[in-house]
């Protein structure tokens, strides 16, 4: 939208604006991290039970800590509650889950205030405009000047074309972000179905393994 348009839409626009560049800089950060969160599973769980198979535990929890994103926490939560039962590591690897989803959809909120709050403020704009158009011609009378009634629509129109022009964006935004989230999400369910089933059928081999390690789910 042109800035000499903009000037006639009033304190409004600016604040309308303001929220847009907020809630574009939450989705550059949030695209950037969901980003690096995205990694190739299968070959991330191909190392992990190699090394857990000859028993190189440390390694297995060395290459979940450089490992970035939930799926490499969620497999960490496993190997470090490889010596309970099955329920234990399932629900361990859940309560992992949630706990990374909730950091994904983080600053999420915002997206989703501006996309419903920007279209509200048009309007308000919209219905500051017209009623000032309205207090001019009333003021005026038969003397009323089209530039009078003018100004106040176009403030009316420029805020409302403003509210869209950020609410659609932050909409679209908001769902590509959900979108990678939900990948992320069945990457955790699949791989947290994977770990459960490799521990319970290599209980013997791998143990509790050579090396000790603290029963701490943290990264």
């Amino acid at each position: 939208m042109p800035l000499y348009l903009l000037s006639r839409g009033g304190a409004l626009v600016w604040v309308i604006f303001g929220a847009g560049m907020v809630a574009l800089g939450v989705f550059i950060e949030r695209s950037l991290h969901l980003h690096r969160a995205r990694i190739r599973a299968e070959d991330f769980m191909r190392g992990i039970k190699n090394n857990l198979i000859r028993g190189n535990i440390s390694e297995s929890l060395s290459i979940c800590d450089g490992t970035p994103g939930p799926v490499a926490h969620v497999v960490k939560t496993a190997i470090l509650h490889r010596s309970g039962g099955k329920d234990e590591i399932q629900k361990a690897m859940q309560e992992a889950a949630l706990s990374e989803t909730s950091r994904m959809e983080r600053r999420l909120v915002v997206l989703a205030t501006v996309a419903q709050i920007a279209p509200v403020l048009g309007l308000l704009g919209t219905v500051l405009g017209m009623l000032r158009s309205l207090l001019v011609i009333r003021g005026h009378g038969a003397l009323v000047q089209s530039t009078d009634v003018t100004d106040g629509l176009m403030s009316a129109l420029v805020t409302t074309a403003a509210g869209l022009s950020v609410a659609i964006p932050c909409y679209i935004g908001f769902n590509i972000l959900v979108i990678r989230i939900d990948r992320l999400v069945l990457d955790m369910e699949r791989v947290a179905s994977e770990m459960t089933a490799f521990l319970d059928e290599n209980r013997a081999t791998i143990g509790t393994g050579n090396n000790h390690v603290p029963s701490e789910t943290g990264k």
